[in-house]
């Protein structure tokens, strides 16, 4: 057999394999799809299928979440306030930090990148119980703040600003440096514009972590007006009552700023990756 023949064989088993976990990946999306048409009587008595009875469908749900009573779309852009706050805040701080780790030299930088380091081995449920003292003490449960502070200087975004930073060359700096620009000047105009593989990348996960965002907010938000969408979302299924109509039909517009987010930064989003895991 050709070398040729054998490169063609083993590309068709690459788009067999990645075909086969697309559709896996696709396929409880398409179930929800489905659902969303079906009254919610149908989900609780037969659950998710793939059945598709034309006669059992309608548009009511969708009607029910455009028009209907209920706090859906106080939800879904309290969801979308923090998810934004959360990703430009943890961009601008880790990637101050991710560059003071990587273009400068100073005591104590690898005890305290080591620390970053460990920081990525702990859990948040490890720490959840002190983060919540904290926060109480400064008296900023049921706000906004207390759900997005604690994750600013994000963990495993300094470590990949870093990684990607150490493959910009220090001469860039200092030629900034000798035509007179300030520190600010140098991250800002010429680090920053070779940032933005890197920025799209950490934008999506950061955005995804953000937007999914359920047991901080579980703990620190008790006003269901402040409620973001993961956690009104579940209030629809309580001891006392449900709503699955609300529930399906809100948990597929869910999908739709994830998706938006992915196509607005995904032509950088690999170029990002790639160069910020193969150096350092």
């Amino acid at each position: 057999m050709s070398r040729s023949m054998k490169k063609s064989g083993i590309t068709v088993v690459f788009y067999f394999i990645f075909t086969l976990l697309a559709a896996v990946i696709f396929l409880p999306i398409w179930v929800l799809f489905i659902a969303s048409f079906k009254p919610g009587s149908d989900l609780l008595q037969y659950g998710l299928n793939l059945d598709l009875n034309v006669s059992r469908m309608n548009l009511d749900n969708y009607i029910l979440l455009f028009s209907g009573q209920h706090e859906y779309w106080r939800w879904f852009f309290n969801s979308i306030t923090l998810t934004v706050i959360t990703v430009l805040g943890t961009l601008l701080i880790s990637s101050f930090v991710g560059y003071g780790f990587a273009a400068y030299d100073f005591k104590g930088k690898k005890f305290l990148f080591i620390l970053v380091l460990l920081i990525l081995s702990i859990p948040l449920e490890v720490v959840m119980l002190p983060l919540y003292k904290q926060i109480s003490s400064w008296r900023l449960l049921d706000s906004y703040t207390a759900i997005v502070l604690p994750f600013l200087a994000h963990a495993s975004t300094i470590f990949f600003f870093r990684q990607y930073l150490l493959s910009i060359p220090r001469s860039l700096m200092e030629a900034g440096r000798i035509d007179g620009a300030t520190e600010y000047g140098i991250f800002y105009r010429l680090i920053v514009p070779l940032m933005k593989p890197a920025f799209s990348a950490m934008a999506i996960l950061n955005g995804m972590n953000a937007w999914n965002n359920y047991l901080w907010p579980l703990l620190v938000i008790r006003s269901s007006d402040k409620y973001p969408l993961t956690l009104g979302l579940n209030t629809l299924i309580n001891p006392y009552g449900d709503n699955y109509s609300l529930l399906i039909v809100g948990s597929v517009f869910s999908v739709i700023p994830i998706f938006l987010l992915f196509v607005a930064f995904q032509k950088y989003f690999i170029e990002g990756m790639m160069a910020g895991a193969v150096k350092g």
